[in-house]
């Protein structure tokens, strides 16, 4: 067939392989270019270690205290919040343990396929070199968190994702920059990180031009279910197809409602300084349990990014977050730049309430896919997204069961 792909992120850009691979003529459409937005600047960890939904009773939990600081883990802008009602209250609704027991299983599901499904892509491509498999460590700063932590990381034990336990002298031995304050933490030998998601991101689009991939930059304003499936562009242009693909995104949202799908999709804007040039701080993803950040040993520089701000695509970032961020890592970093030094940025991740990617057909044209929506794990489940897709747009049974990622879960 031939296809379009609205969204050269790197979600888009692993879908338009999956469907070359399939012998499809594909067409990515995007209104910058590839890897503009959440694939620019994300933490670059291939988590598909983690099975844990953001919506649960233990977020929740945590919430009141998050608030109290305006620059902590969570923060909700006051004049966005009678807009994200509707989503906050779908997310509390998700968290309940009925569904939240259905998510994880389907979390689980997705997450098995991803590592498998991006090593295939990465060797495909000659891309292995750009993904580094130390492992990842979680790091507390108390022994009463670590002890409040350990059943999360037993339960992802138990479904037989390797982890060890470590005292402060093993994660010393391991990571010599991590500072006295750390006492513990776990360590999962499997977990992965890319050389830099932006690096990753581009070379999927140039590996995507070689292959015959056409690219084109256009602002699509809506998706006409045709036949032919058009693809509209704001300035008029259109690009037909057999089918469409929308990867846009925090921008698909208004996208599918086009075509008679609401799905309640917000953003979850994320912050990080990066520092080019700067290595040898660590030599593995680190996260920092109970403080809302990480740190990536980008082949670039040194990455601390994290926390979560709920305001919207249209507020300023507040770059007070970044500081706030930076000034939390320098406690529990060794050799950590000032921040003037380093580079700010701030990027929306495309948010479902109940923590899990929309991947299915529209309701108004079968022949119009979603795979948006991934949240954190965007760059972790994008390869193996991108393989059900490809089952989707040739008939084939997807390899996982979809119901908990269909777009019309939410009616």
């Amino acid at each position: 067939m031939k296809i379009v792909v609205v969204g050269a992120g790197v979600v888009g850009l692993a879908v338009a392989h999956a469907l070359v691979d399939e012998g499809h003529a594909v067409t990515v459409v995007d209104r910058e270019g590839p890897a503009a937005g959440a694939s620019r600047g994300n933490a670059g960890w291939l988590a598909h270690t983690d099975i844990d939904p953001i919506a649960s009773p233990k977020m929740l939990r945590q919430v009141p205290k998050f608030l109290l600081d305006p620059l902590g883990p969570l923060s909700i802008r006051p004049s966005y919040l009678p807009r994200l009602m509707p989503w906050l209250t779908r997310l509390v609704l998700a968290s309940r343990p009925s569904q939240l027991a259905r998510s994880v299983e389907a979390l689980v599901a997705l997450q098995r396929l991803a590592m498998p499904a991006w090593d295939r892509l990465a060797s495909e491509l000659d891309l292995s070199r750009l993904i580094h498999k130390r492992g990842a460590l979680f790091v507390f700063d108390g022994e009463q968190a670590f002890a409040l932590g350990k059943p999360h990381f037993e339960k992802q034990r138990a479904l037989g994702i390797a982890c060890d336990f470590l005292g402060a002298a093993d994660l010393r031995a391991l990571e010599p920059g991590l500072s006295e304050r750390i006492v513990a933490g776990a360590f999962f030998p499997d977990a992965a990180h890319v050389a830099d998601p932006l690096v990753v991101t581009q070379a999927l689009f140039d590996a995507a031009l070689a292959r015959g991939v056409a690219f084109a930059r256009a602002d699509i304003v809506a998706i006409e279910p045709g036949p032919p499936c058009r693809a509209v562009a704001a300035d008029g242009a259109a690009f037909e197809a057999d089918a469409a693909v929308l990867c846009a995104g925090a921008w698909s949202k208004p996208l599918a409602a086009r075509l008679g799908d609401a799905i309640p999709l917000d953003t979850e804007r994320g912050y990080n300084v990066s520092f080019p040039g700067v290595t040898g701080v660590l030599s593995r993803p680190v996260a920092f349990q109970g403080h809302g950040f990480v740190a990536t040993p980008l082949d670039t520089g040194l990455r601390i990014g994290g926390a979560v701000e709920l305001a919207g695509l249209e507020l300023p970032p507040n770059h007070a977050r970044s500081r706030a961020l930076h000034a939390k890592a320098s406690r529990f970093l060794r050799g950590l730049p000032a921040y003037d030094a380093g580079t700010p940025w701030m990027g929306f991740r495309p948010s479902i309430p109940d923590s899990l990617p929309v991947i299915g057909r529209s309701r108004a044209a079968p022949h119009v896919l979603y795979a948006f929506g991934h949240g954190h794990y965007g760059l972790t489940q994008s390869a193996a997204t991108a393989r059900i897709v490809a089952a989707l747009a040739a008939g084939r049974e997807p390899p996982i069961d979809l119901a908990r990622f269909s777009p019309h879960r939410f009616h």
